[in-house]
């Protein structure tokens, strides 16, 4: 038994009273008379460091402190789908009966339904031999998606039975007799700590591409299955937005969406919203394959930091199940403002702008649990993580930033001056990058060919308009006209419009119009929300591909007519390529783009 000596705000200084209490650093703890949760952080000349995950006030000096005996660990296991918990993982729906509006102190229920009957349906026999980790049947927990029931990492031997039907959560569906000879009772449900990351055989190269649905980050900075992303931005860019329809959108199996210190409104959108969406792969609601975890601004700011690890340990639970899972944590930047209050509580050597020194390892920490592994059943899973960064002022150079930088492959830059504009997703072209551009382009190489097959059109200039070949020399060439867009319009200040030629003047039309019909995407409407991949590429294959037909007519033109250009990019022209994103169906866009091109060739090849 511990007894408090000291608090001050979330952290609680505890002596260790009696020889025979053995604290463990990040043991968690029920801390006063109220019994608080929290975790020991500090363990030194007898006395322990507490943070508390739930609000201090009225704690006195001389209450208790009662170790639990075990670290922060998280409820795996059927009834995650579709619910919602705080950043110690307690149920919010199960907490507002009990306390509406705001979370009293010293309340602990169970994270998962402990009554409710689950059907069972194993899927090994008696007799079998099972490895640690391996998958022994599975609940199906809604109607498309199966819960599958693995042994713990320290389990493995000779099924010894094994029993289909219905049982709750704690009710022992099986027994496995390891090689001590111990029977050891299986139920369906786990714990884990947190801060542990689960093991895995082997982590693999990342080998799928993780489609968004925003055709800026899938055309332009593409997202690999298992990646780290950093998605930094100033007040107003967007950052929450942006998660929020990477979450609804995404092809992932599964969205683990972690709302850490953000507003509560904004969450509160999120609750409301995300029940009435339908996933565009099945049809299904997309809470089927979403769990909410909010720690909002105004919860105790120790807790943001449980929120990432319950975040990522719930990942890569179902990333054991061999599903591809993506973790939004919105936004780490309030994650390492509760370290750094922790830490300045502790009195430790500040770092950087106050941070702790152990900044850039906790978050490089964070980002390794990442990836795509083969994992203890022998099945491939993946968890990305895409975590959002809110630097002061945004400015990159700040130290969450640039720890975030360190550790992730792709990096969406949110700009406010963009933002400014109304053009959403504010991600900026020219300082945003991914690392995996190789790797996205050989995919697509091995894919073009079928894809090409697929499309309606067969003669030898489109064979491949839909396709994945087209669209890698086009994406190169969009960033490249993108920068030079930049130039020319520093020019166009000295100049003016009327002092360019044709050939500039394409440049600006084209990438014009990949800003403004192609990279803006409104969330907002029913069809623009979400870009399939293959419209993404019949979008981009159709803007350049008019480029390169009206660089044709330039050239049979010879520069006869200066007013070339402003006469093809009509207003006719230009209202047709801004509602190529509005079309519903592929092969609708597939097939106006096509007359586009077509008509500009046949109209002004005559004359040129």
């Amino acid at each position: 038994m511990l007894r408090i000596t000291k608090v001050s705000g979330p952290l609680v200084t505890a002596v260790i009273e009696e020889s025979t209490d053995k604290p463990k650093y990040l043991e968690t703890v029920f801390v006063g008379d109220r019994q608080l949760l929290g975790e020991i952080i500090s363990i030194e000349n007898g006395e322990c460091k507490v943070q508390v995950y739930e609000e201090t006030t009225g704690i006195r000096i001389g209450e208790k402190v009662e170790l639990k005996g075990e670290l922060l660990s998280v409820e795996l296991g059927p009834g995650l789908i579709g619910n919602m918990f705080d950043g110690i993982q307690r149920p919010l729906e199960a907490l507002d009966k009990v306390s509406p509006v705001f979370i009293a102190p010293g309340i602990h229920l169970p994270s998962l339904d402990q009554d409710k009957k689950w059907k069972f349906e194993p899927i090994v026999k008696k007799g079998d031999v099972l490895e640690a980790g391996a998958k022994i049947g599975y609940v199906q927990e809604t109607e498309l998606f199966k819960h599958y029931i693995m042994l713990l990492p320290d389990v493995a031997g000779e099924v010894v039975s094994i029993n289909a039907g219905e049982f709750t959560i704690n009710d022992v569906v099986a027994h496995i007799k390891n090689a001590a000879g111990e029977e050891i009772p299986v139920i369906m449900k786990q714990k884990w700590p947190v801060k542990i990351a689960r093991p895995r055989v082997e982590k693999l190269a990342p080998h799928k591409i993780f489609k968004t649905g925003q055709r800026v980050v899938d055309a332009m900075f593409p997202i690999m299955l298992g990646a780290p992303v950093c998605t930094p931005g100033p007040f107003g860019a967007g950052k929450t937005f942006t998660q929020q329809q990477f979450a609804k959108w995404s092809d992932a199996e599964l969205v683990v969406y972690v709302g850490c210190g953000e507003r509560g409104n904004e969450m509160t959108e999120m609750v409301k919203l995300f029940p009435t969406l339908d996933d565009p792969r099945t049809g299904r609601p997309l809470m089927e394959r979403t769990i909410l975890i909010a720690n909002t601004s105004n919860m105790p700011i120790a807790a943001r930091e449980a929120s990432i690890y319950t975040g990522i340990t719930i990942a890569e639970y179902f990333r054991d199940m061999g599903l591809d899972v993506v973790m939004m944590a919105d936004s780490t930047s309030r994650w390492a403002e509760s370290m750094r209050e922790i830490s300045a509580r502790m009195a430790e050597m500040p770092s950087e702008e106050g941070y702790p020194a152990y900044l850039s390892s906790r978050i490089s920490s964070f980002y390794e649990r990442t990836g795509v592994v083969k994992t203890l059943s022998g099945d491939e899973g993946s968890v990305t993580a895409i975590g959002a960064v809110s630097p002061a002022g945004g400015d990159f150079s700040e130290p969450v930033t640039q720890a975030t930088l360190k550790n992730t492959q792709v990096f969406l830059a949110l700009d406010a001056a963009l933002a400014a504009k109304r053009h959403y997703p504010a991600i900026n072209w020219q300082t945003s990058y991914s690392l995996y551009d190789e790797v996205f382009d050989e995919i697509i190489s091995k894919n073009s060919l079928e894809d090409s097959d697929k499309t309606g059109f067969h003669t030898d200039t489109y064979k491949d308009f839909a396709g994945g070949a087209k669209f890698i020399q086009n994406r190169i060439m969009a960033k490249k006209l993108l920068s030079e867009e930049g130039e020319l319009l520093e020019l166009v200040k000295l100049i003016g419009m009327d002092g360019l030629d044709n050939d500039k003047r394409l440049i600006l039309e084209i990438s014009k119009s990949l800003r403004e019909d192609f990279l803006q995407q409104n969330g907002f409407d029913e069809i623009d929300t979400y870009c399939s991949f293959k419209k993404t590429k019949l979008m981009m294959n159709i803007i350049i591909g008019l480029y390169d037909a009206v660089q044709e007519v330039l050239k049979a033109d010879g520069g006869e007519d200066e007013e070339l250009v402003a006469k093809i990019f009509d207003a006719d022209l230009k209202t047709a390529l801004t509602n190529l994103k509005y079309i519903k169906t592929e092969e609708e866009v597939e097939k106006t783009g096509i007359e586009l091109i077509e008509d500009v060739k046949k109209e002004f090849m005559q004359t040129a």
